[in-house]
């Protein structure tokens, strides 16, 4: 999938965190990605969420192509173990923008679980020997 995005003119950007588990989960979903992205629905809000390894952007389905929300610069380094949020910037477009954070933040991750359960491994890890020839 190719979709183009566009930016306006950055009106705001401040310092947020990520929940641990919202964080963790868009990072699997990206390491498991063969692009290096991934497009994630937000079917409650009618967005659409695409990742990749140096943002996340968040486009409003009416205006489909104009980047609402960017949360950037994530800090996971910062934190001393992986149930920590992680810190990251928050950089905001439109006016409207900043009241949606709350609730997009929640959604978001709903949206992530979502998609981890559909892709879920049922079976039992197996350990592989291989020898070792001298």
């Amino acid at each position: 999938m190719e979709i183009s995005c566009y930016r306006d003119r950055e009106i705001a950007r401040e310092i947020r965190h990520l929940p641990a588990a919202t964080y963790n989960l868009a990072i699997q979903l990206l390491a498991r990605s063969k692009t290096g992205n991934v497009f994630l629905p937000i079917r409650a809000m009618q967005y659409l969420a695409i990742l990749d390894d140096r943002e996340f952007i968040f486009i409003d389905g009416h205006s489909k192509s104009l980047i609402d929300i960017a949360w950037q610069h994530f800090h996971p380094q910062k934190r001393e173990t992986l149930e920590e949020p992680v810190e990251y910037e928050a950089a905001y477009y439109f006016e409207h923008s900043k009241d949606l954070m709350n609730r997009l933040q929640g959604e978001f991750h709903k949206a992530l679980l979502a998609v981890s359960e559909k892709d879920k491994i049922e079976a039992p890890a197996k350990v592989l020997k291989f020898e070792i020839k001298r």
